[in-house]
């Protein structure tokens, strides 16, 4: 539970009608009990929304509960405070003495993030100003030329990347004359995401082979007596298949099989979590198979949610890939040798798997004795991941592509230096729009600066040719006018810096 000021976020079982069906969704519990309109809208929204949107809503409104509380003695009218509240995201809400009499005490917030938080808090208001009365703290007003032409380029951008963009309608010219009273402020234009740092290359196999080694002993089979295979076939689906860490605890046991074309590598679909078919090992009561989907399948079978419905430490998010199939995710081996591995791997691990008790279909299982046969959880991973990084003698941290995000990364980096077409790095990465690949497949910066390398060669030679005037600086010249030391006055060097 996280606590904000009177204000406490829980995990709450709803019942909304005269079924059985529960509803498992966040809730702020207040001094009054839980805050209901909030409660109504979640339940409004959650056949359309994910886990992770309702966990950020109920920050939002959180938030800003808290903030009209701390302002609950100002004569102001609701769209004034909706501003102000926002105003004090960017600036944070301590003054310059580092005084702060609302209790507050709010940091500036990233600009992205004050965005995200401006459109869900928009979205529930005029939800709730449409279902119960009352104002709307964020209501349309009339947009200024800029405003109007900001709008339009937006829509015809989206419609532009968007995937059957041709039958896409555009923005009508009301909506275009009309925003928020409230806009959230532009983010400056960044190149490549600092979480964009791909895994690199050359230390993959030693992560593999040295890193995911295991401390306890493996039995005979020398293979499982070295490595944690469980966490190597995770890492090989993010960095040789290009899926992400949440995708992959998706993954059921029968959804791994010998490749058709090539027996000798894994043929791997992750399926959606609840529309994906399931198997037909769930039989009636004349032992005819169940046809149905993975969400019935779990219900029936096991009772339980698919993974990304689910509010405990097993959750795994969805982010609602393009899929190839009815309804599933291709694996798509670069380079090929990696799904061989990866059926090598997967052969072993499935004799691990034997002598551990199951009460669910997902692949990836908790080996230690307590909890034997549960499902994996991400933050496990993650903690395995972190300190294999550290075992091979690297850092973990984005800025040196060593999560597990970075193995995505250079997937699409690969793609990228290899050529292939752009509609191929799409389908690869499951992207719906060709624009969204641009972050895992644009230039790091090391390759600029390699590229920037190669072109000054390519004057040099085109100076000594007489064919272009190339710059020159006399170091020599420039050294005499003091500048051998760079920082002489130790302003922001030496043992007492001046400057910090």
């Amino acid at each position: 539970m996280e606590k904000l000021m009177e204000l406490v976020t829980v995990r709450a079982k709803v019942l909304s009608d005269a079924t059985g069906a529960i509803s498992e969704i966040p809730v702020i519990l207040t001094s009054d009990g839980p805050f209901l309109p909030l409660v109504d809208y979640i339940l409004w929204r959650q056949h359309d929304r994910s886990l992770s949107w309702m966990r950020k809503v109920v920050h939002d409104v959180a938030l800003l509960l808290r903030y009209i509380k701390a302002n609950a003695c100002l004569p102001v009218d609701s769209e004034s405070l909706f501003h102000s509240f926002i105003q004090r995201l960017y600036s944070g809400t301590v003054g310059p003495d580092g005084s702060d009499p609302s209790g507050l005490y709010w940091k500036p917030e990233n600009h992205r993030v004050i965005g995200n938080i401006l459109t869900r808090l928009t979205d529930f208001s005029c939800w709730l100003a449409d279902r119960q009365g009352g104002n709307v703290l964020n209501p349309l007003r009339s947009a200024s030329t800029y405003d109007e032409m900001v709008a339009i380029t937006a829509s015809m951008a989206r419609k532009d990347r968007a995937f059957l963009g041709h039958i896409r309608r555009s923005i009508s010219p009301a909506q275009a004359e009309a925003s928020r009273s409230t806009l959230a402020r532009r983010s400056p234009k960044v190149s490549v995401s600092d979480d964009a740092v791909a895994f690199p290359e050359k230390h993959f196999e030693d992560l593999l082979l040295r890193g995911f080694r295991l401390v306890r002993g493996g039995g005979h089979d020398p293979l499982r007596s070295r490595l944690n295979i469980r966490d190597c076939l995770i890492t090989l689906l993010m960095h040789g298949a290009g899926f992400r860490l949440s995708e992959c605890f998706h993954l059921w046991i029968n959804d791994v099989k010998p490749d058709p074309l090539d027996p000798s590598s894994a043929q791997v679909r992750i399926h959606h979590p609840s529309l994906g078919e399931a198997p037909d090992d769930w039989l009636d009561e004349r032992g005819r198979p169940i046809k149905c989907n993975r969400a019935a399948y779990l219900a029936g079978k096991f009772a339980m949610k698919p993974r990304n419905e689910i509010m405990n430490t097993s959750y795994a998010g969805w982010k609602d890939p393009n899929l190839d199939g009815n309804y599933y995710m291709e694996a798509y081996w670069f380079q090929p040798e990696l799904g061989k591995l990866f059926l090598l791997l997967w052969k072993t691990y499935l004799n691990e798997l034997i002598h551990l008790p199951r009460v669910h279909p997902y692949a990836f299982v908790v080996h230690k004795n307590g909890t034997a046969g549960d499902m994996y959880s991400i933050d496990n991973y993650k903690q395995a991941h972190q300190r294999a990084i550290s075992r091979i003698g690297l850092i973990p941290s984005k800025a040196s592509g060593t999560t597990p995000h970075a193995h995505r990364h250079a997937y699409g980096r690969r793609l990228m230096r290899s050529g292939v077409s752009s509609q191929v790095k799409q389908r690869a990465l499951h992207h719906k729009s060709i624009a969204s690949q641009a972050i895992y497949t644009a230039p790091s910066a090391t390759d600029v600066s390699n590229a920037l390398n190669a072109a000054t060669h390519t004057l040099d030679l085109l100076a000594a040719e007489g064919r272009h005037v190339k710059p020159v600086f006399d170091l020599k010249k420039l050294l005499a006018y003091g500048f051998e030391d760079v920082d002489p006055d130790g302003l922001l060097s030496g043992p007492n810096p001046k400057l910090r």
